[in-house]
């Protein structure tokens, strides 16, 4: 029988509690971790916006009508067409515009000896270049129109050549003096007495190209003539405009196609159908003859300031307190101490000093502006050293427009004067000693906020 001797030593490893004092305090932290992101996805959150100074961006813009003096020409004869003057380029009483084949096509010019002087080459490149820089292949229609230009370009050179056709006959010529057009839309005899609204909805209008046919009917229109350089531009008005630009006799205003800033007579017409601007012309039509509709831009003088979005103002209800009935506090400006009487509901008076925050001064009636949470209707404002004083009454209460500060980390109104504004944003002075300064922060939607209310 073996006999086992126990010569070694066994050691208990020691057993340690999960429930220590570092467990104990990592659970503190996570606890402490979720209660505040518990309280940040609870709490509401108010967003703030600095104010800066500026002024309304986005003058007014208006696809404008233009109206001019138009003839329209009709031809004598059908037949095929060949036109010899470019679109939108002016002639005279007497000249050949284009001619009527009444036999059929229209002889082809021969271009064996045809040849461009450097005036007519640098004329038909500028015509390509314009083509290039303002090509779109939402507007391909152009294409088309280039194509018609540069042959009535080169028809018109060719007219006073040996090579020029001559089986074209029945000439048509223009009337009186004109700027040629080679489209009808309709408007050509509407007046201001008949615009409507409709008219300036481009998605109905519909304009007739007289150069895609290659041939005509005796009677219809063949060319068109603006026979004046006296043309208006019209565009629709709502009532805020209206207030805006009455009694203005002139404005500036930017064609938007090209860029150019004319300034212009300007009148509103009024007629059954509505209110409408408008602007006369004596010139530059030659620039927009081919265009019914142009879009511009009235460049109108903007009034500067502190800019402030609409969503940030607020109306709050104030006390008109007189200047001859108030402490004024050495130092500062935007606080004044009042002598209150306030009776309570025995009857019995009580007389206090009550420091209140000025929110406007109006120096025409000597008034102060103060919270009307601090008073009571039926209070008493007592003259220092003297038994004079006055009852605050409902009379006494004035309406401002202002926004929330929060500087300092919780809500304070601050009283504004708005000089310009649209739907957005508004203009309001900065020279204001109890209103608002360039950098301060307000609250960007002044609903989110109550006053005295502590911002995070």
């Amino acid at each position: 029988m073996l006999n086992w001797k126990k010569n070694s030593k066994i050691t208990k490893y020691r057993r340690y509690s999960f429930f220590n004092i570092g467990t104990l305090l990592f659970f503190i932290v996570f606890l402490y971790m979720l209660i505040c992101l518990f309280m940040y996805l609870t709490e509401r959150h108010v967003t703030s916006y600095e104010v800066t100074r500026g002024s309304i961006t986005g003058n007014y813009r208006f696809h404008a009508l233009s109206l001019r003096e138009e003839t329209v020409v009709n031809a004598t004869q059908s037949g095929s067409v060949r036109y010899y003057v470019r679109e939108g380029a002016k002639t005279s009483a007497g000249s050949a515009v284009c001619a009527v084949n009444e036999s059929g096509a229209a002889q082809a010019p021969v271009y064996e000896a045809f040849s461009l002087s450097t005036e007519e080459a640098k004329r038909l490149g500028n015509l390509l270049s314009s083509f290039t820089i303002n090509f779109s292949e939402n507007a391909f229609q152009t294409t088309y129109d280039l194509r018609s230009n540069v042959q009535t370009s080169i028809a018109e050179i060719l007219q006073d050549t040996a090579d020029a056709p001559v089986s074209v006959r029945n000439q048509c010529v223009a009337p009186q003096a004109g700027f040629v057009v080679y489209n009808t839309d309709g408007y050509e005899t509407v007046t201001e007495e008949q615009l409507t609204a409709e008219m300036f909805d481009e998605s109905s209008y519909h304009v007739n190209s007289l150069r895609q046919n290659a041939s005509v009917t005796a009677g219809n229109p063949v060319f068109k003539l603006l026979v004046s350089e006296n043309w208006a531009l019209y565009f629709p008005m709502d009532e805020k405009l209206q207030t805006e630009l009455v009694g203005v006799e002139s404005l500036q205003f930017r064609f938007l196609k090209d860029n150019v800033t004319f300034t212009a007579p300007f009148e509103i017409v009024q007629n059954a159908n509505g209110c409408f601007g408008k602007l006369s012309l004596s010139n530059s039509l030659v620039r927009y003859a081919t265009d019914r509709y142009l879009e511009i831009e009235l460049v109108m003088k903007k009034k500067t300031g502190l800019k402030i979005p609409e969503s940030a103002i607020v109306q709050r209800e104030f006390y008109a307190i007189p200047e001859e009935y108030v402490l004024k506090n050495d130092g500062t400006e935007s606080e004044i101490t009042l002598k209150v009487e306030h009776f309570t509901e025995d009857g019995a008076s009580k007389v206090r000093y009550q420091t209140a925050n000025v929110y406007q001064y109006d120096s025409e009636k000597k008034e102060y502006l103060v919270d009307r949470q601090l008073l009571n209707e039926g209070d008493y404002i007592q003259l220092e050293d003297s038994a004079k004083r006055i009852q605050i009454q409902e009379k006494d209460v004035k309406t401002l427009y202002g926004v929330y500060n929060i500087n300092k980390g919780y809500a304070v109104f601050r009283e504004i004067t708005m000089i310009d504004e649209n739907e957005e944003y508004c203009i309001v002075e900065s020279n204001n000693v109890y209103g608002l300064a360039a950098y301060d922060y307000i609250v960007l939607n002044a609903d989110e906020v109550t006053e005295d209310e502590i911002v995070y």
